[in-house]
């Protein structure tokens, strides 16, 4: 479920007390995992007409993981390409080693231009430095010296640490066949998205459809791993696209009902993000959720 930690609603979620109350009600409505996003300097003109704020995701994951004792949190997403490896490694090694190991790491390319130029990365270059990040992070984790000559960097047996473990798992963001190969390279989970109008023409392009383009993906991903000899549990999280009438008896009939459908593709993972007009109503709303969703599922 979504924290909305990147709203800016004055003294309603970006303050210590809203995030203690929001993750408190998150566990206990038996919520697996929140989840928020990453945008270091998003461009303006974005940000104003239908983009999204947010908070430094490994900064507030601090804050959430705190404020609970089994909640699990997920980045979705931080893109890669934005920092050095190591950087990045560093920062959720500290999330996943100081919560006691609740960090899904969830990661991909990016899309936003005037972001990459902001912060000095060359856009066009952005798959080449994820693939790159992706190799590193894993070196980095496993622990002991790294050796690794990338686009922007030099590693002659740097030792970076902590080596968590076990290591977060990475989920690979992205609805493209590009990011369903990565994922079934790198990735302990893929977490694709819904095409919208809103959205800019690469990820209208890339983005899912139906259920039944999002059940060939799948497919398609399991039989890139069995290529490889990639074995073990493998995650896929996308939540249904009906809306859920929060706070109404049978509001959730209709949502129930299609998570049943995306199981049966392979989906293991349900994302929502519930309305939030003001910090009491979303932790009504997260309620709400527990009682007509979670506790039928159980």
């Amino acid at each position: 479920m979504a924290i909305p930690l990147g709203d800016i609603a004055p003294g309603q979620f970006q303050t210590p007390e809203a995030v203690r109350d929001m993750s408190v009600a998150l566990e206990a409505a038996g919520i697996d995992a929140c989840y928020l996003t990453d945008h270091p300097a998003p461009d303006a003109a974005w940000l104003h007409a239908n983009g999204h704020d947010a908070l430094d995701p490994f900064a507030a994951f601090a804050f959430v993981a705190a404020a609970t004792t089994r909640l699990r949190m997920h980045t979705n997403i931080v893109v890669m390409p934005y920092r050095n490896p190591f950087l990045t490694a560093k920062s959720a090694a500290t999330v996943q080693v100081l919560s006691g190991g609740r960090l899904i790491l969830g990661v991909g390319a990016g899309y936003q231009k005037g972001e990459f130029e902001a912060l000095g990365v060359d856009f066009h270059q952005r798959g080449k430095l994820f693939d790159e990040a992706l190799e590193v992070i894993r070196r980095a984790w496993a622990g002991g010296p790294v050796e690794y000559q990338g686009t922007n960097f030099h590693a002659a047996g740097n030792e970076p640490r902590p080596a968590p473990g076990p290591p977060p798992p990475i989920w690979i963001g992205g609805g493209s066949d590009k990011a369903v190969g990565r994922a079934a390279r790198w990735g302990d989970g893929w977490s694709p998205f819904y095409a919208a109008p809103t959205m800019s023409q690469l990820n209208r392009d890339t983005g899912i459809h139906t259920v039944e383009q999002l059940g060939e993906k799948i497919a398609m991903l399991q039989g890139l791993r069995q290529q490889i000899g990639k074995t073990g549990r493998f995650d896929v999280a996308i939540g249904p696209k009906a809306r859920l009438n929060y706070g109404h008896p049978g509001g959730a009939d209709r949502f129930l009902e299609e998570l049943r459908g995306l199981a049966d593709v392979g989906v293991t993972w349900a994302m929502v993000e519930p309305p939030h007009p003001s910090r009491q109503a979303y932790i009504e709303n997260v309620q709400w959720f527990g009682e007509e969703v979670v506790a039928k599922l159980r």
